[in-house]
């Protein structure tokens, strides 16, 4: 039984800039319901043309087909502004995903963010 006191926490949990970094810290489900809203946070990000986008997946619990069609469009995107997509910090459930559609050959995936911050 859910506890009705108990308010979910937002997918998107922070927008920090370090160094020439903008890191994106996401956490929860990335699912269908959440994740126009995560593309909109990335296209305000756009707007300023970082170098380098760090997305801190460390508290992501579960992402479905639309939340990895939703990264796939930003990495496309940073591949047309030479910009580079760092992802950092995915459970092991998450990273799955991503070798069984053959993807982490295409996307920088890294252990921890200070790990993506270092490169």
């Amino acid at each position: 039984m859910r506890d009705n006191n108990i308010k979910p926490q937002p997918v998107i949990r922070g927008v920090k800039h370090e160094g020439r970094a903008v890191v994106l810290e996401l956490g929860g489900e990335i699912d269908m319901k959440c994740s126009a809203k995560v593309k909109d946070k990335f296209k305000k990000i756009f707007r300023d043309k970082p170098p380098v986008i760090v997305v801190d997946m460390t508290e992501v619990k579960f992402m479905d087909s639309s939340g990895l069609a939703t990264l796939v469009g930003v990495l496309k995107w940073c591949r047309l502004n030479d910009s580079e997509l760092r992802l950092a910090g995915l459970s092991k459930g998450v990273r799955s995903i991503f070798d069984i559609c053959r993807l982490e050959s295409i996307f920088q995936i890294y252990d921890s963010r200070a790990e993506a911050l270092s490169q």
